[in-house]
């Protein structure tokens, strides 16, 4: 296990490497200190398995460095540990690429759960912003069938009738690999974190009606 913590504080930096340490005997953790380095070394060690950005850096944002890690290492997932909790930047977040958000305030035990679940291809939002994360209380993001593609949708509904990703893969003639690719987008659009959660948006949305 290889990890990359980028932000500026080193204190931060020196607790979150501990911690994540704890994760998997053996792991690894590289720290930047800027977002340019944090390139870099994204650069360098392509065995990355994950990546924990900071949003206000000192040199260029981290919100406009998601995108361009997500163009050069489009494998390489983007953990956003902010101490920004604003309903705002976790949408921008999201929507740039990034596979989860973390608040700085959240517990080692949710940090290490994030980090858990991100590696498993899923999206990872904490529970407090999730609800108002969307365009409003109770809904999802407005124009989400349009953000899908149309095999997206109907990997959706297949979900939406509880079956698992190998029982899509062969309902669709699909990889597991590709069917899990199409899940992990359906959530980043849904703004979603679980299938449960998902089944649910798409009723609002009207993508299915059962």
């Amino acid at each position: 296990m290889k990890l990359l913590i980028v932000d500026d504080h080193a204190i931060l930096r020196e607790g979150l490497v501990a911690l994540l340490r704890q994760f998997e005997q053996g792991t690894d953790v590289l720290q930047a200190a800027d977002t340019a380095e944090g390139l870099r070394l994204v650069e360098a060690h392509p065995d990355l398995d994950a990546v924990f950005l900071d949003l206000n850096m000192p040199d260029q944002g981290g919100m406009e460095v998601i995108p361009v890690l997500a163009k050069r290492s489009p494998q390489l997932p983007v953990i956003v540990l902010s101490s920004s909790e604003d309903p705002g930047d976790v949408r921008r977040a999201l929507k740039s690429g990034a596979c989860g958000y973390v608040p700085k305030s959240a517990s080692p035990r949710n940090i290490l759960s994030a980090l858990r679940l991100v590696l498993a291809g899923e999206i990872y939002v904490p529970p407090l912003l999730l609800d108002v994360a969307a365009d409003g209380p109770g809904q999802v993001p407005g124009g989400v069938g349009e953000r899908l593609t149309e095999r997206q949708t109907e990997v959706l509904r297949q979900l939406c009738r509880g079956l698992t990703n190998k029982e899509i893969s062969r309902a669709l003639e699909l990889s597991e690999k590709t069917t899990k690719s199409h899940v992990t987008a359906i959530f980043k659009a849904l703004g979603v974190v679980n299938r449960t959660q998902a089944a649910t948006a798409a009723r609002r949305a009207g993508i299915v009606t059962y």
